[in-house]
């Protein structure tokens, strides 16, 4: 009898301690912060610790100055330049190009589509589609969906969790080798937790070497009190109007951290 409890006890231990992070993170946000302060001091405080030295610093850059967030285009040549057709179209220009290059075009539209195997263990892993519409070179509207699924060890069944962002994204600096910039918007969570909450964040691209680009991206948002976060780092090989990825995505649900290696690609139309 004592044997056979124990046996009870370790199990449920071990499905506690492997429970589902996804479940975890559901759950979290549908309850929402149980130890939030009524008062507004203490929910500024809050605030600054969820989203860290980070997330105040991406708050001083949206909200610093005009000047700061969206340039000065009397003297600020860079921001004039065009949208390329695609990354080293030209062999040299990554999303832009200088408006004195040789190679000259009409205004461009441009519809940029990426796909990425998110890959954290045989239980956890999902996907991520993303796709960016630019009109022209002044901001463009980008949309992320995140798709993650565990694997249950115990009962061999999955949880899932569906994740949307959707973004105005402006480019602060614009040259050929290297662009920075802001979004925001508003991230989703689906399924049966079906709540929102408004987003911020920072890009920049890096065309560094011919034909090979660097992609950073962090995003902070808040739903029912608690952290959606996500932080992008990836490496691009890019061939013509397509490329291929590998690179490393962060998640903060609530209060479970997801890790994840990426395998992708993408093209430009």
């Amino acid at each position: 009898m004592k044997k056979t409890l124990f046996v009870l006890i370790t199990i449920l231990t071990l499905n506690s301690l492997f429970s589902q992070k996804i479940d975890k993170s559901k759950s979290e946000l549908k309850s929402g912060n149980s130890s939030r302060s009524s008062s507004s001091g203490s929910s500024r405080s809050s605030s600054s610790n969820d989203f860290g030295l980070a997330g105040l610093f991406v708050e001083g850059f949206l909200y610093v100055s005009f000047y700061s967030t969206i340039g000065d285009y009397r003297s600020e040549n860079h921001l004039y330049n065009s949208l390329s057709k695609y990354p080293y179209f030209d062999g040299e220009s990554g999303n832009f190009r200088n408006d004195n290059d040789s190679i000259q075009y009409g205004n461009l539209m441009r519809f940029d589509v990426e796909n990425h195997f998110l890959y954290s263990n045989n239980n956890i892993f999902g996907n991520h589609l993303k796709a960016k519409f630019r009109p022209f070179q002044y901001f463009y509207v980008q949309a992320d969906y995140r798709e993650l699924l565990e694997k249950n060890i115990f009962t061999n069944r999955f949880s899932n969790l569906s994740l949307f962002q959707f973004n105005v994204a402006y480019d602060r600096i614009r040259f050929k080798k290297f662009n920075l910039g802001w979004t925001l918007g508003a991230t989703y969570v689906g399924n049966d937790v079906q709540k929102v909450g408004f987003s911020y964040g920072l890009h920049t691209d890096i065309f560094a070497i011919k034909n090979i680009s660097f992609n950073s991206a962090m995003m902070w948002s808040k739903i029912n009190g608690l952290p959606v976060n996500s932080f992008e780092l990836r490496g691009k090989y890019h061939k013509k109007n397509y490329f291929f990825s590998l690179g490393y995505e962060h998640l903060k649900i609530a209060s479970p951290n997801y890790n994840f290696i990426t395998v992708g690609a993408g093209i430009y139309f």
